[in-house]
C-alpha cells in the first residue's frame, strides 16, 4: 500500500516508494562503485556474462539483495547471505578490511544523491536515518564476515606449512623455468643430463 502525503498542495510520495522508483538506478550506481574499486575495473563493469565475468555477477546479485533487505528495514541477521556473497570475493584478494568494505557504506551517500536530484523525492533525501542505520548495521555485520573469511584463510595456510604442502603452492611454476632470462639456462641444464 502506497502513501501519498499532501503538503501545500504538492504530492509528497513516501519513502518505499520512492525505493522502488529507484531501486534500480541506486543498486547501478552502488555496483559501478564497488567494481571501480578494481584495478581491472572496465571489464568488471563492462562484461555481462556472468561465467566469463563472476565477480561482476556476484556483486550485482548481492547488492540487488542487500538493497531490498535495507529499504525494507528487515533484521540484520537477514543481511548475511547478500554479505557473504560480496566478502567472499573480497576477502581473499589484496584488500585491507576499510577498502573490502567501503562500498557497502557508499549507498547511504549513492541513495541519498538520487533523492536529491528528483525534484518529487527531494524530500525523502531527509528521511533516510533508519534506512542509513540500518546500512551502517550492514557494514558491521560485513566486518564480522570479513574477518571470519580472512581467519579461515589463515587457518588454511597454516594447515599447509604444517603438512608440508605449502612446498607445492608456494613453489615456482615449472613454466618458470621457460622465461627468457633462464631459457639458455634451462636448455644447457637439460642437454648436459
Amino acid at each position: 500500500m502506497t502513501f501519498l502525503f499532501y503538503f501545500f498542495g504538492v504530492t509528497l510520495i513516501d519513502l518505499a516508494e520512492g525505493f522502488r522508483n529507484h531501486r534500480e538506478k541506486i543498486v547501478d550506481l552502488w555496483v559501478d562503485y564497488a567494481l571501480s574499486t578494481y584495478t581491472s575495473s572496465k571489464f568488471f563493469k563492462s562484461e555481462q556474462d556472468k561465467f566469463a565475468n563472476p565477480v561482476g555477477s556476484n556483486v550485482r546479485e548481492a547488492f540487488t539483495q542487500l538493497f531490498d533487505l535495507l529499504s525494507r528495514g528487515e533484521d540484520s541477521k537477514t543481511y548475511k547471505k547478500p554479505l557473504e556473497q560480496f566478502i567472499s570475493i573480497r576477502s581473499v584478494q589484496q584488500f585491507t578490511p576499510s577498502q573490502a568494505l567501503a562500498p557497502l557504506n557508499a549507498v547511504k551517500h549513492i541513495t541519498r544523491d538520487v533523492f536529491k536530484k528528483d525534484k518529487e523525492r527531494s524530500h525523502l533525501a531527509e528521511e533516510l536515518y533508519d534506512f542509513e542505520f540500518n546500512v551502517d548495521l550492514a557494514v558491521l555485520a560485513g566486518f564480522d564476515i570479513f574477518m571470519g573469511f580472512r581467519e579461515r584463510l589463515y587457518q588454511i595456510r597454516i594447515n599447509e606449512i604444517r603438512s608440508g604442502n605449502h612446498v607445492l603452492t608456494d613453489s615456482k611454476c615449472p613454466s618458470r623455468l621457460l622465461d627468457d632470462n633462464n631459457m639458455q639456462e634451462t636448455i644447457t641444464k637439460v642437454t648436459s643430463n
